[in-house]
């Protein structure tokens, strides 16, 4: 759910606090599930089995051209990885049978969209990848592992030429880029993959950009609620809110109030029961010095499929900047909203 509300009081009146603001729960956010996986089809190829969606059709009837390339997804064991693999296999790209992992797999199998995944040990990962290579020509790799795993991975699929999708958050992040553009590699990098939040937060952005200072004196108040699981602040909410401290908003990053307790979630925020395990939910509330004006901004997720959605748009954008030889060669979703040829 994404909201902006503009109130405005005939009279003064001391601003509410957050926690009364949002003591009810809020509408019921929207929660789409990454559509069914597509029915695997049977095709004579030398290569290891990969999973393949159906053909798609244009308006006019006729076969349009699918796009459809080998990705790997490191790692499938995470939930994340799984979430983009099913949508991967749902958007037609062919999924590699191979991941790593450091997590005890039995029989080093997973069974993952009706096929079965090898889960290699991160200590083969060069040996593993730089066979693959040589059997998939057109690899992208897509990257939902750990934090502390990032530059190391970056290194390595930079070392064996191989593009790819960085959605794992942390790691020295200037280090990232500098790796990229120092081995001249196609890849997508961005902490957020969620297209509509992105695009929310290039709003927010610009609006920072083009109008300094526009809430000077304004108090601002933030609530954000994660699973459990996140004891920071999310790179999100920090995003936004420098975009607020350029508007003039005085704000200290400890000001947030991070909610990790189930029972505060579902009676204070809203998250559904359902969704306390995987869940962002973001609340900006902004108040006149006043309090007669009063903005809020909300953006509330549920589930993983936004970002799984997202991350398979980014690989497709940059399987098509690779076959088209562009230049340019480090993108974030900026580019790839910009590009607006998103499913």
């Amino acid at each position: 759910m994404l909201s902006a509300t503009i109130t405005a009081h005939p009279a003064a009146a001391a601003a509410v606090t957050l926690r009364q603001r949002h003591s009810l729960r809020p509408r019921q956010p929207l929660c789409v599930p990454i559509g069914a996986v597509a029915q695997m089809r049977r095709m004579a190829t030398a290569r290891p089995p990969v999973v393949n969606a159906l053909d798609s059709k244009n308006v006019e009837g006729v076969p349009a051209p699918k796009l459809s390339f080998p990705i790997l997804v490191n790692s499938c064991t995470g939930k994340m990885g799984k979430a983009v693999a099913e949508a991967a296999v749902s958007a037609g790209l062919q999924l590699v049978p191979v991941s790593f992992s450091a997590m005890e797999v039995p029989d080093g199998k997973l069974e993952l969209c009706g096929r079965e995944i090898r889960v290699h040990d991160p200590s083969e990962s060069e040996k593993i990848l730089s066979s693959i290579v040589k059997e998939y020509p057109d690899l992208i790799v897509v990257d939902y592992t750990v934090p502390d795993a990032v530059n190391a991975n970056a290194e390595l699929y930079c070392k064996l030429g191989l593009p790819f999708v960085m959605g794992t958050t942390g790691g020295d992040r200037q280090l990232l880029h500098k790796t990229v553009q120092d081995a001249n590699i196609y890849a997508v990098i961005s902490p957020q993959m969620g297209k509509q939040v992105v695009a929310f937060l290039a709003a927010i952005e610009i609006m920072a950009k083009q109008f300094p200072g526009a809430f000077s004196g304004y108090k601002l108040e933030v609530m954000e609620s994660h699973q459990a699981t996140k004891l920071d602040v999310s790179g999100t909410a920090k995003a936004v809110i420098s975009c607020f401290q350029n508007l003039g908003v005085s704000f200290d990053m400890d000001e947030v109030k991070l909610v990790r307790d189930p029972e505060e979630q579902v009676t204070l925020v809203g998250v559904p029961e359902e969704h306390l395990a995987g869940h962002a939910f973001h609340m900006y509330h902004l108040t006149s010095p006043d309090g007669t004006v009063s903005f809020e901004f909300q953006h509330n997720v549920c589930g993983r499929s936004i970002y799984a959605e997202g991350t398979v748009d980014a690989a497709l954008f940059l399987y098509t900047k690779i076959q088209s030889g562009a230049s340019k060669k480090l993108y974030d979703m900026i580019d790839v909203l910009r590009e607006g040829n998103m499913r």
